[in-house]
């Protein structure tokens, strides 16, 4: 005799659905858990263009809005690289005249040799790859703290510039389209039409990953967030783009001046390429590990020194490219590109942004807000007619305090248990 035994099944479990106000709830508790991100980095950059708005209304003119693209441009692009090396708890003391270096292969190569302006761009590139290998091998392999080899690539760049430039001398960059890349602008209408590429791209990416987790029972960002977001960028790219678009020329007869400069999208690219490497590759989640705890990610099975390389590798590669464009913004490469306060603004763009010293926190966006930052300091400081001095205090001031709510928030996040 068999006998069926029937269980009630009681209420299925069900996980409520995320809502806008506990969104805001979550990350009010992440912010308190020492979770700040980039938010210093936007307040402060908000606080910047309020005072300077205020107090030089030129400040605000579409014709400085794009001087602060281009301003700002070498120095973002080198310190997108130095991110990669932070994350691990490294350093690159030499990615400001490893830059120099590039830029003065790329002058001899495209003028003295006579070759073509993507010759010159690789040959650029490929200098900055083998600076990169040869840090990386130094500190992986060898074991040198990165300090001590940056240190001396920091002294012996300065000696290879001198000798590519001749012990002094200017080199002029006459190639048209190397000239346009940081004083040209894109058509009014391509403009737009990367905007909007740019947004629906972002938009079905949002959506995308809204609708995957949604599908496998994942917790979600409420759907109003996730439109919020895309809004917001359309917005911002909307208002960017019309004001760029705007005549900024002073004589109209002569010469039109509009426009997204053309800087503006090579920056653009490379964050969508390099966030794309650190946030959904495998590769990229082994350098958040690594930086996190060597040790730990070593008995995980990742390779840490093929790690540890590549970071130099990558940030001396973007450094070759910071040194392309400062060489199109001057029109010439001399033995100062790269040098003076370059290396110390991008060390200090990627810390302003959100980036840790300490290793394991941090995104390529956070170069770009922090460039931003030391763009629009610069910029503001030197329309209000303060010298030199004055303005790297304040950057000085600046750095100094990232660098302490960067310590605070990772003393916050140890103490809660959320790091």
């Amino acid at each position: 005799m068999t006998m069926t035994v029937v269980q009630e099944e009681g209420p299925a479990s069900v996980t409520p659905a995320p809502t806008v106000a506990s969104h805001a709830r979550n990350y009010w508790s992440r912010v308190r858990g020492g979770d700040i991100g980039a938010l210093p980095a936007v307040l402060g950059l908000i606080v910047l263009c309020t005072v300077f708005s205020i107090a030089r209304p030129s400040f605000l003119t579409a014709g400085n809005f794009a001087n602060l693209f281009t301003q700002g441009a070498a120095v973002t692009l080198i310190a997108m690289g130095l991110v990669f090396v932070l994350l691990l708890g490294e350093i690159d003391l030499s990615a400001g005249f490893a830059s120099g270096v590039c830029a003065a292969v790329l002058a001899n190569v495209v003028t003295v040799l006579g070759y073509p302006w993507y010759v010159a761009v690789l040959a650029a590139i490929a200098t900055g790859v083998v600076i990169g290998t040869t840090l990386g091998v130094l500190v992986a392999k060898v074991g040198i703290p990165s300090f001590v080899v940056t240190l001396a690539g920091f002294l012996a760049f300065q000696g290879i510039a001198l000798m590519l430039m001749k012990e002094g001398s200017n080199i002029a960059i006459r190639d048209t389209v190397l000239l346009a890349i940081a004083n040209r602008n894109l058509p009014p209408l391509v403009g737009w039409l990367l905007a909007l590429v740019a947004v629906v791209g972002y938009g079905a990416t949002q959506l995308l990953r809204h609708r995957k987790r949604a599908s496998r029972g994942l917790v979600t960002d409420p759907i109003a967030v996730v439109f919020a977001r895309i809004g917001g960028l359309a917005l911002i790219l909307g208002v960017a783009v019309f004001i760029l678009n705007l005549e900024r020329s002073r004589n109209v007869l002569i010469t039109s001046l509009k426009g997204v400069p053309i800087v503006v999208p090579v920056i653009a690219v490379l964050l969508i390429v390099w966030t794309f490497v650190l946030q959904r590759t495998s590769y990229g989640r082994h350098v958040y590990a690594v930086g996190g705890n060597r040790e730990a990610a070593r008995r995980a099975g990742i390779n840490v020194d093929r790690i540890r390389i590549s970071v130099f590798v990558i940030c001396s590669s973007m450094a070759a490219v910071g040194g392309i464009v400062a060489a199109s913004r001057a029109n010439s490469v001399d033995p100062n590109t790269g040098g003076s306060s370059v290396l110390l603004y991008a060390v200090g763009a990627a810390v302003i942004g959100g980036t840790s010293l300490f290793g394991g926190k941090g995104r390529v966006l956070d170069a770009v807000l922090g460039g931003a930052v030391i763009a629009v300091i610069d910029n503001g400081m030197g329309l209000m007619g303060y010298s030199s001095g004055v303005k790297y205090v304040l950057t000085g001031v600046v750095l100094a305090l990232a660098a302490t709510v960067d310590a605070f928030s990772r003393r916050r996040s140890t103490a809660t248990g959320t790091r």
